[in-house]
């Protein structure tokens, strides 16, 4: 199966700065799109930004111009760097991946266990 592990959260002061790192692990065959989600309290999760195995990337209106997807598939490592952070970015941050197993010719989407990221003065 494939596991992905999320690093990079905490507590930042408006106008700061975090990257957040995903890396996927275990019996991949194959990692196909990357991205990362987030959900506030009491609100749904919603696309943050997402990046295809070409490179190409896409965001939410929220976030264009602030925040910058990347990837090292070479890692299998997607990162999310994110800049003049806003108390309405405060959210649990989730990777997800579209993976193939070995083994297995199902493609599946696989989620991190999410970090924190708070916007506070």
């Amino acid at each position: 199966q494939v596991q992905l592990v999320e690093s990079g959260g905490g507590l930042v002061q408006p106008g700061g700065s975090l990257r957040l790192s995903c890396a996927a692990s275990g019996s991949i065959f194959r990692v196909n799109a990357m991205g990362w989600y987030r959900q506030a309290p009491g609100k749904q999760r919603e696309l943050v930004a997402t990046i295809t195995s070409g490179r190409t990337t896409s965001y939410a209106d929220s976030v264009k111009g602030r925040f910058t997807i990347s990837r090292d598939s070479a890692k299998n490592t997607v990162y999310l760097q994110m800049n003049s952070l806003k108390p309405e970015d405060t959210a649990v941050y989730y990777c997800k991946t579209v993976a193939q197993a070995l083994g297995t010719l199902i493609i599946k989407e696989y989620w991190g266990q999410g970090t924190q990221v708070t916007v506070s003065s």
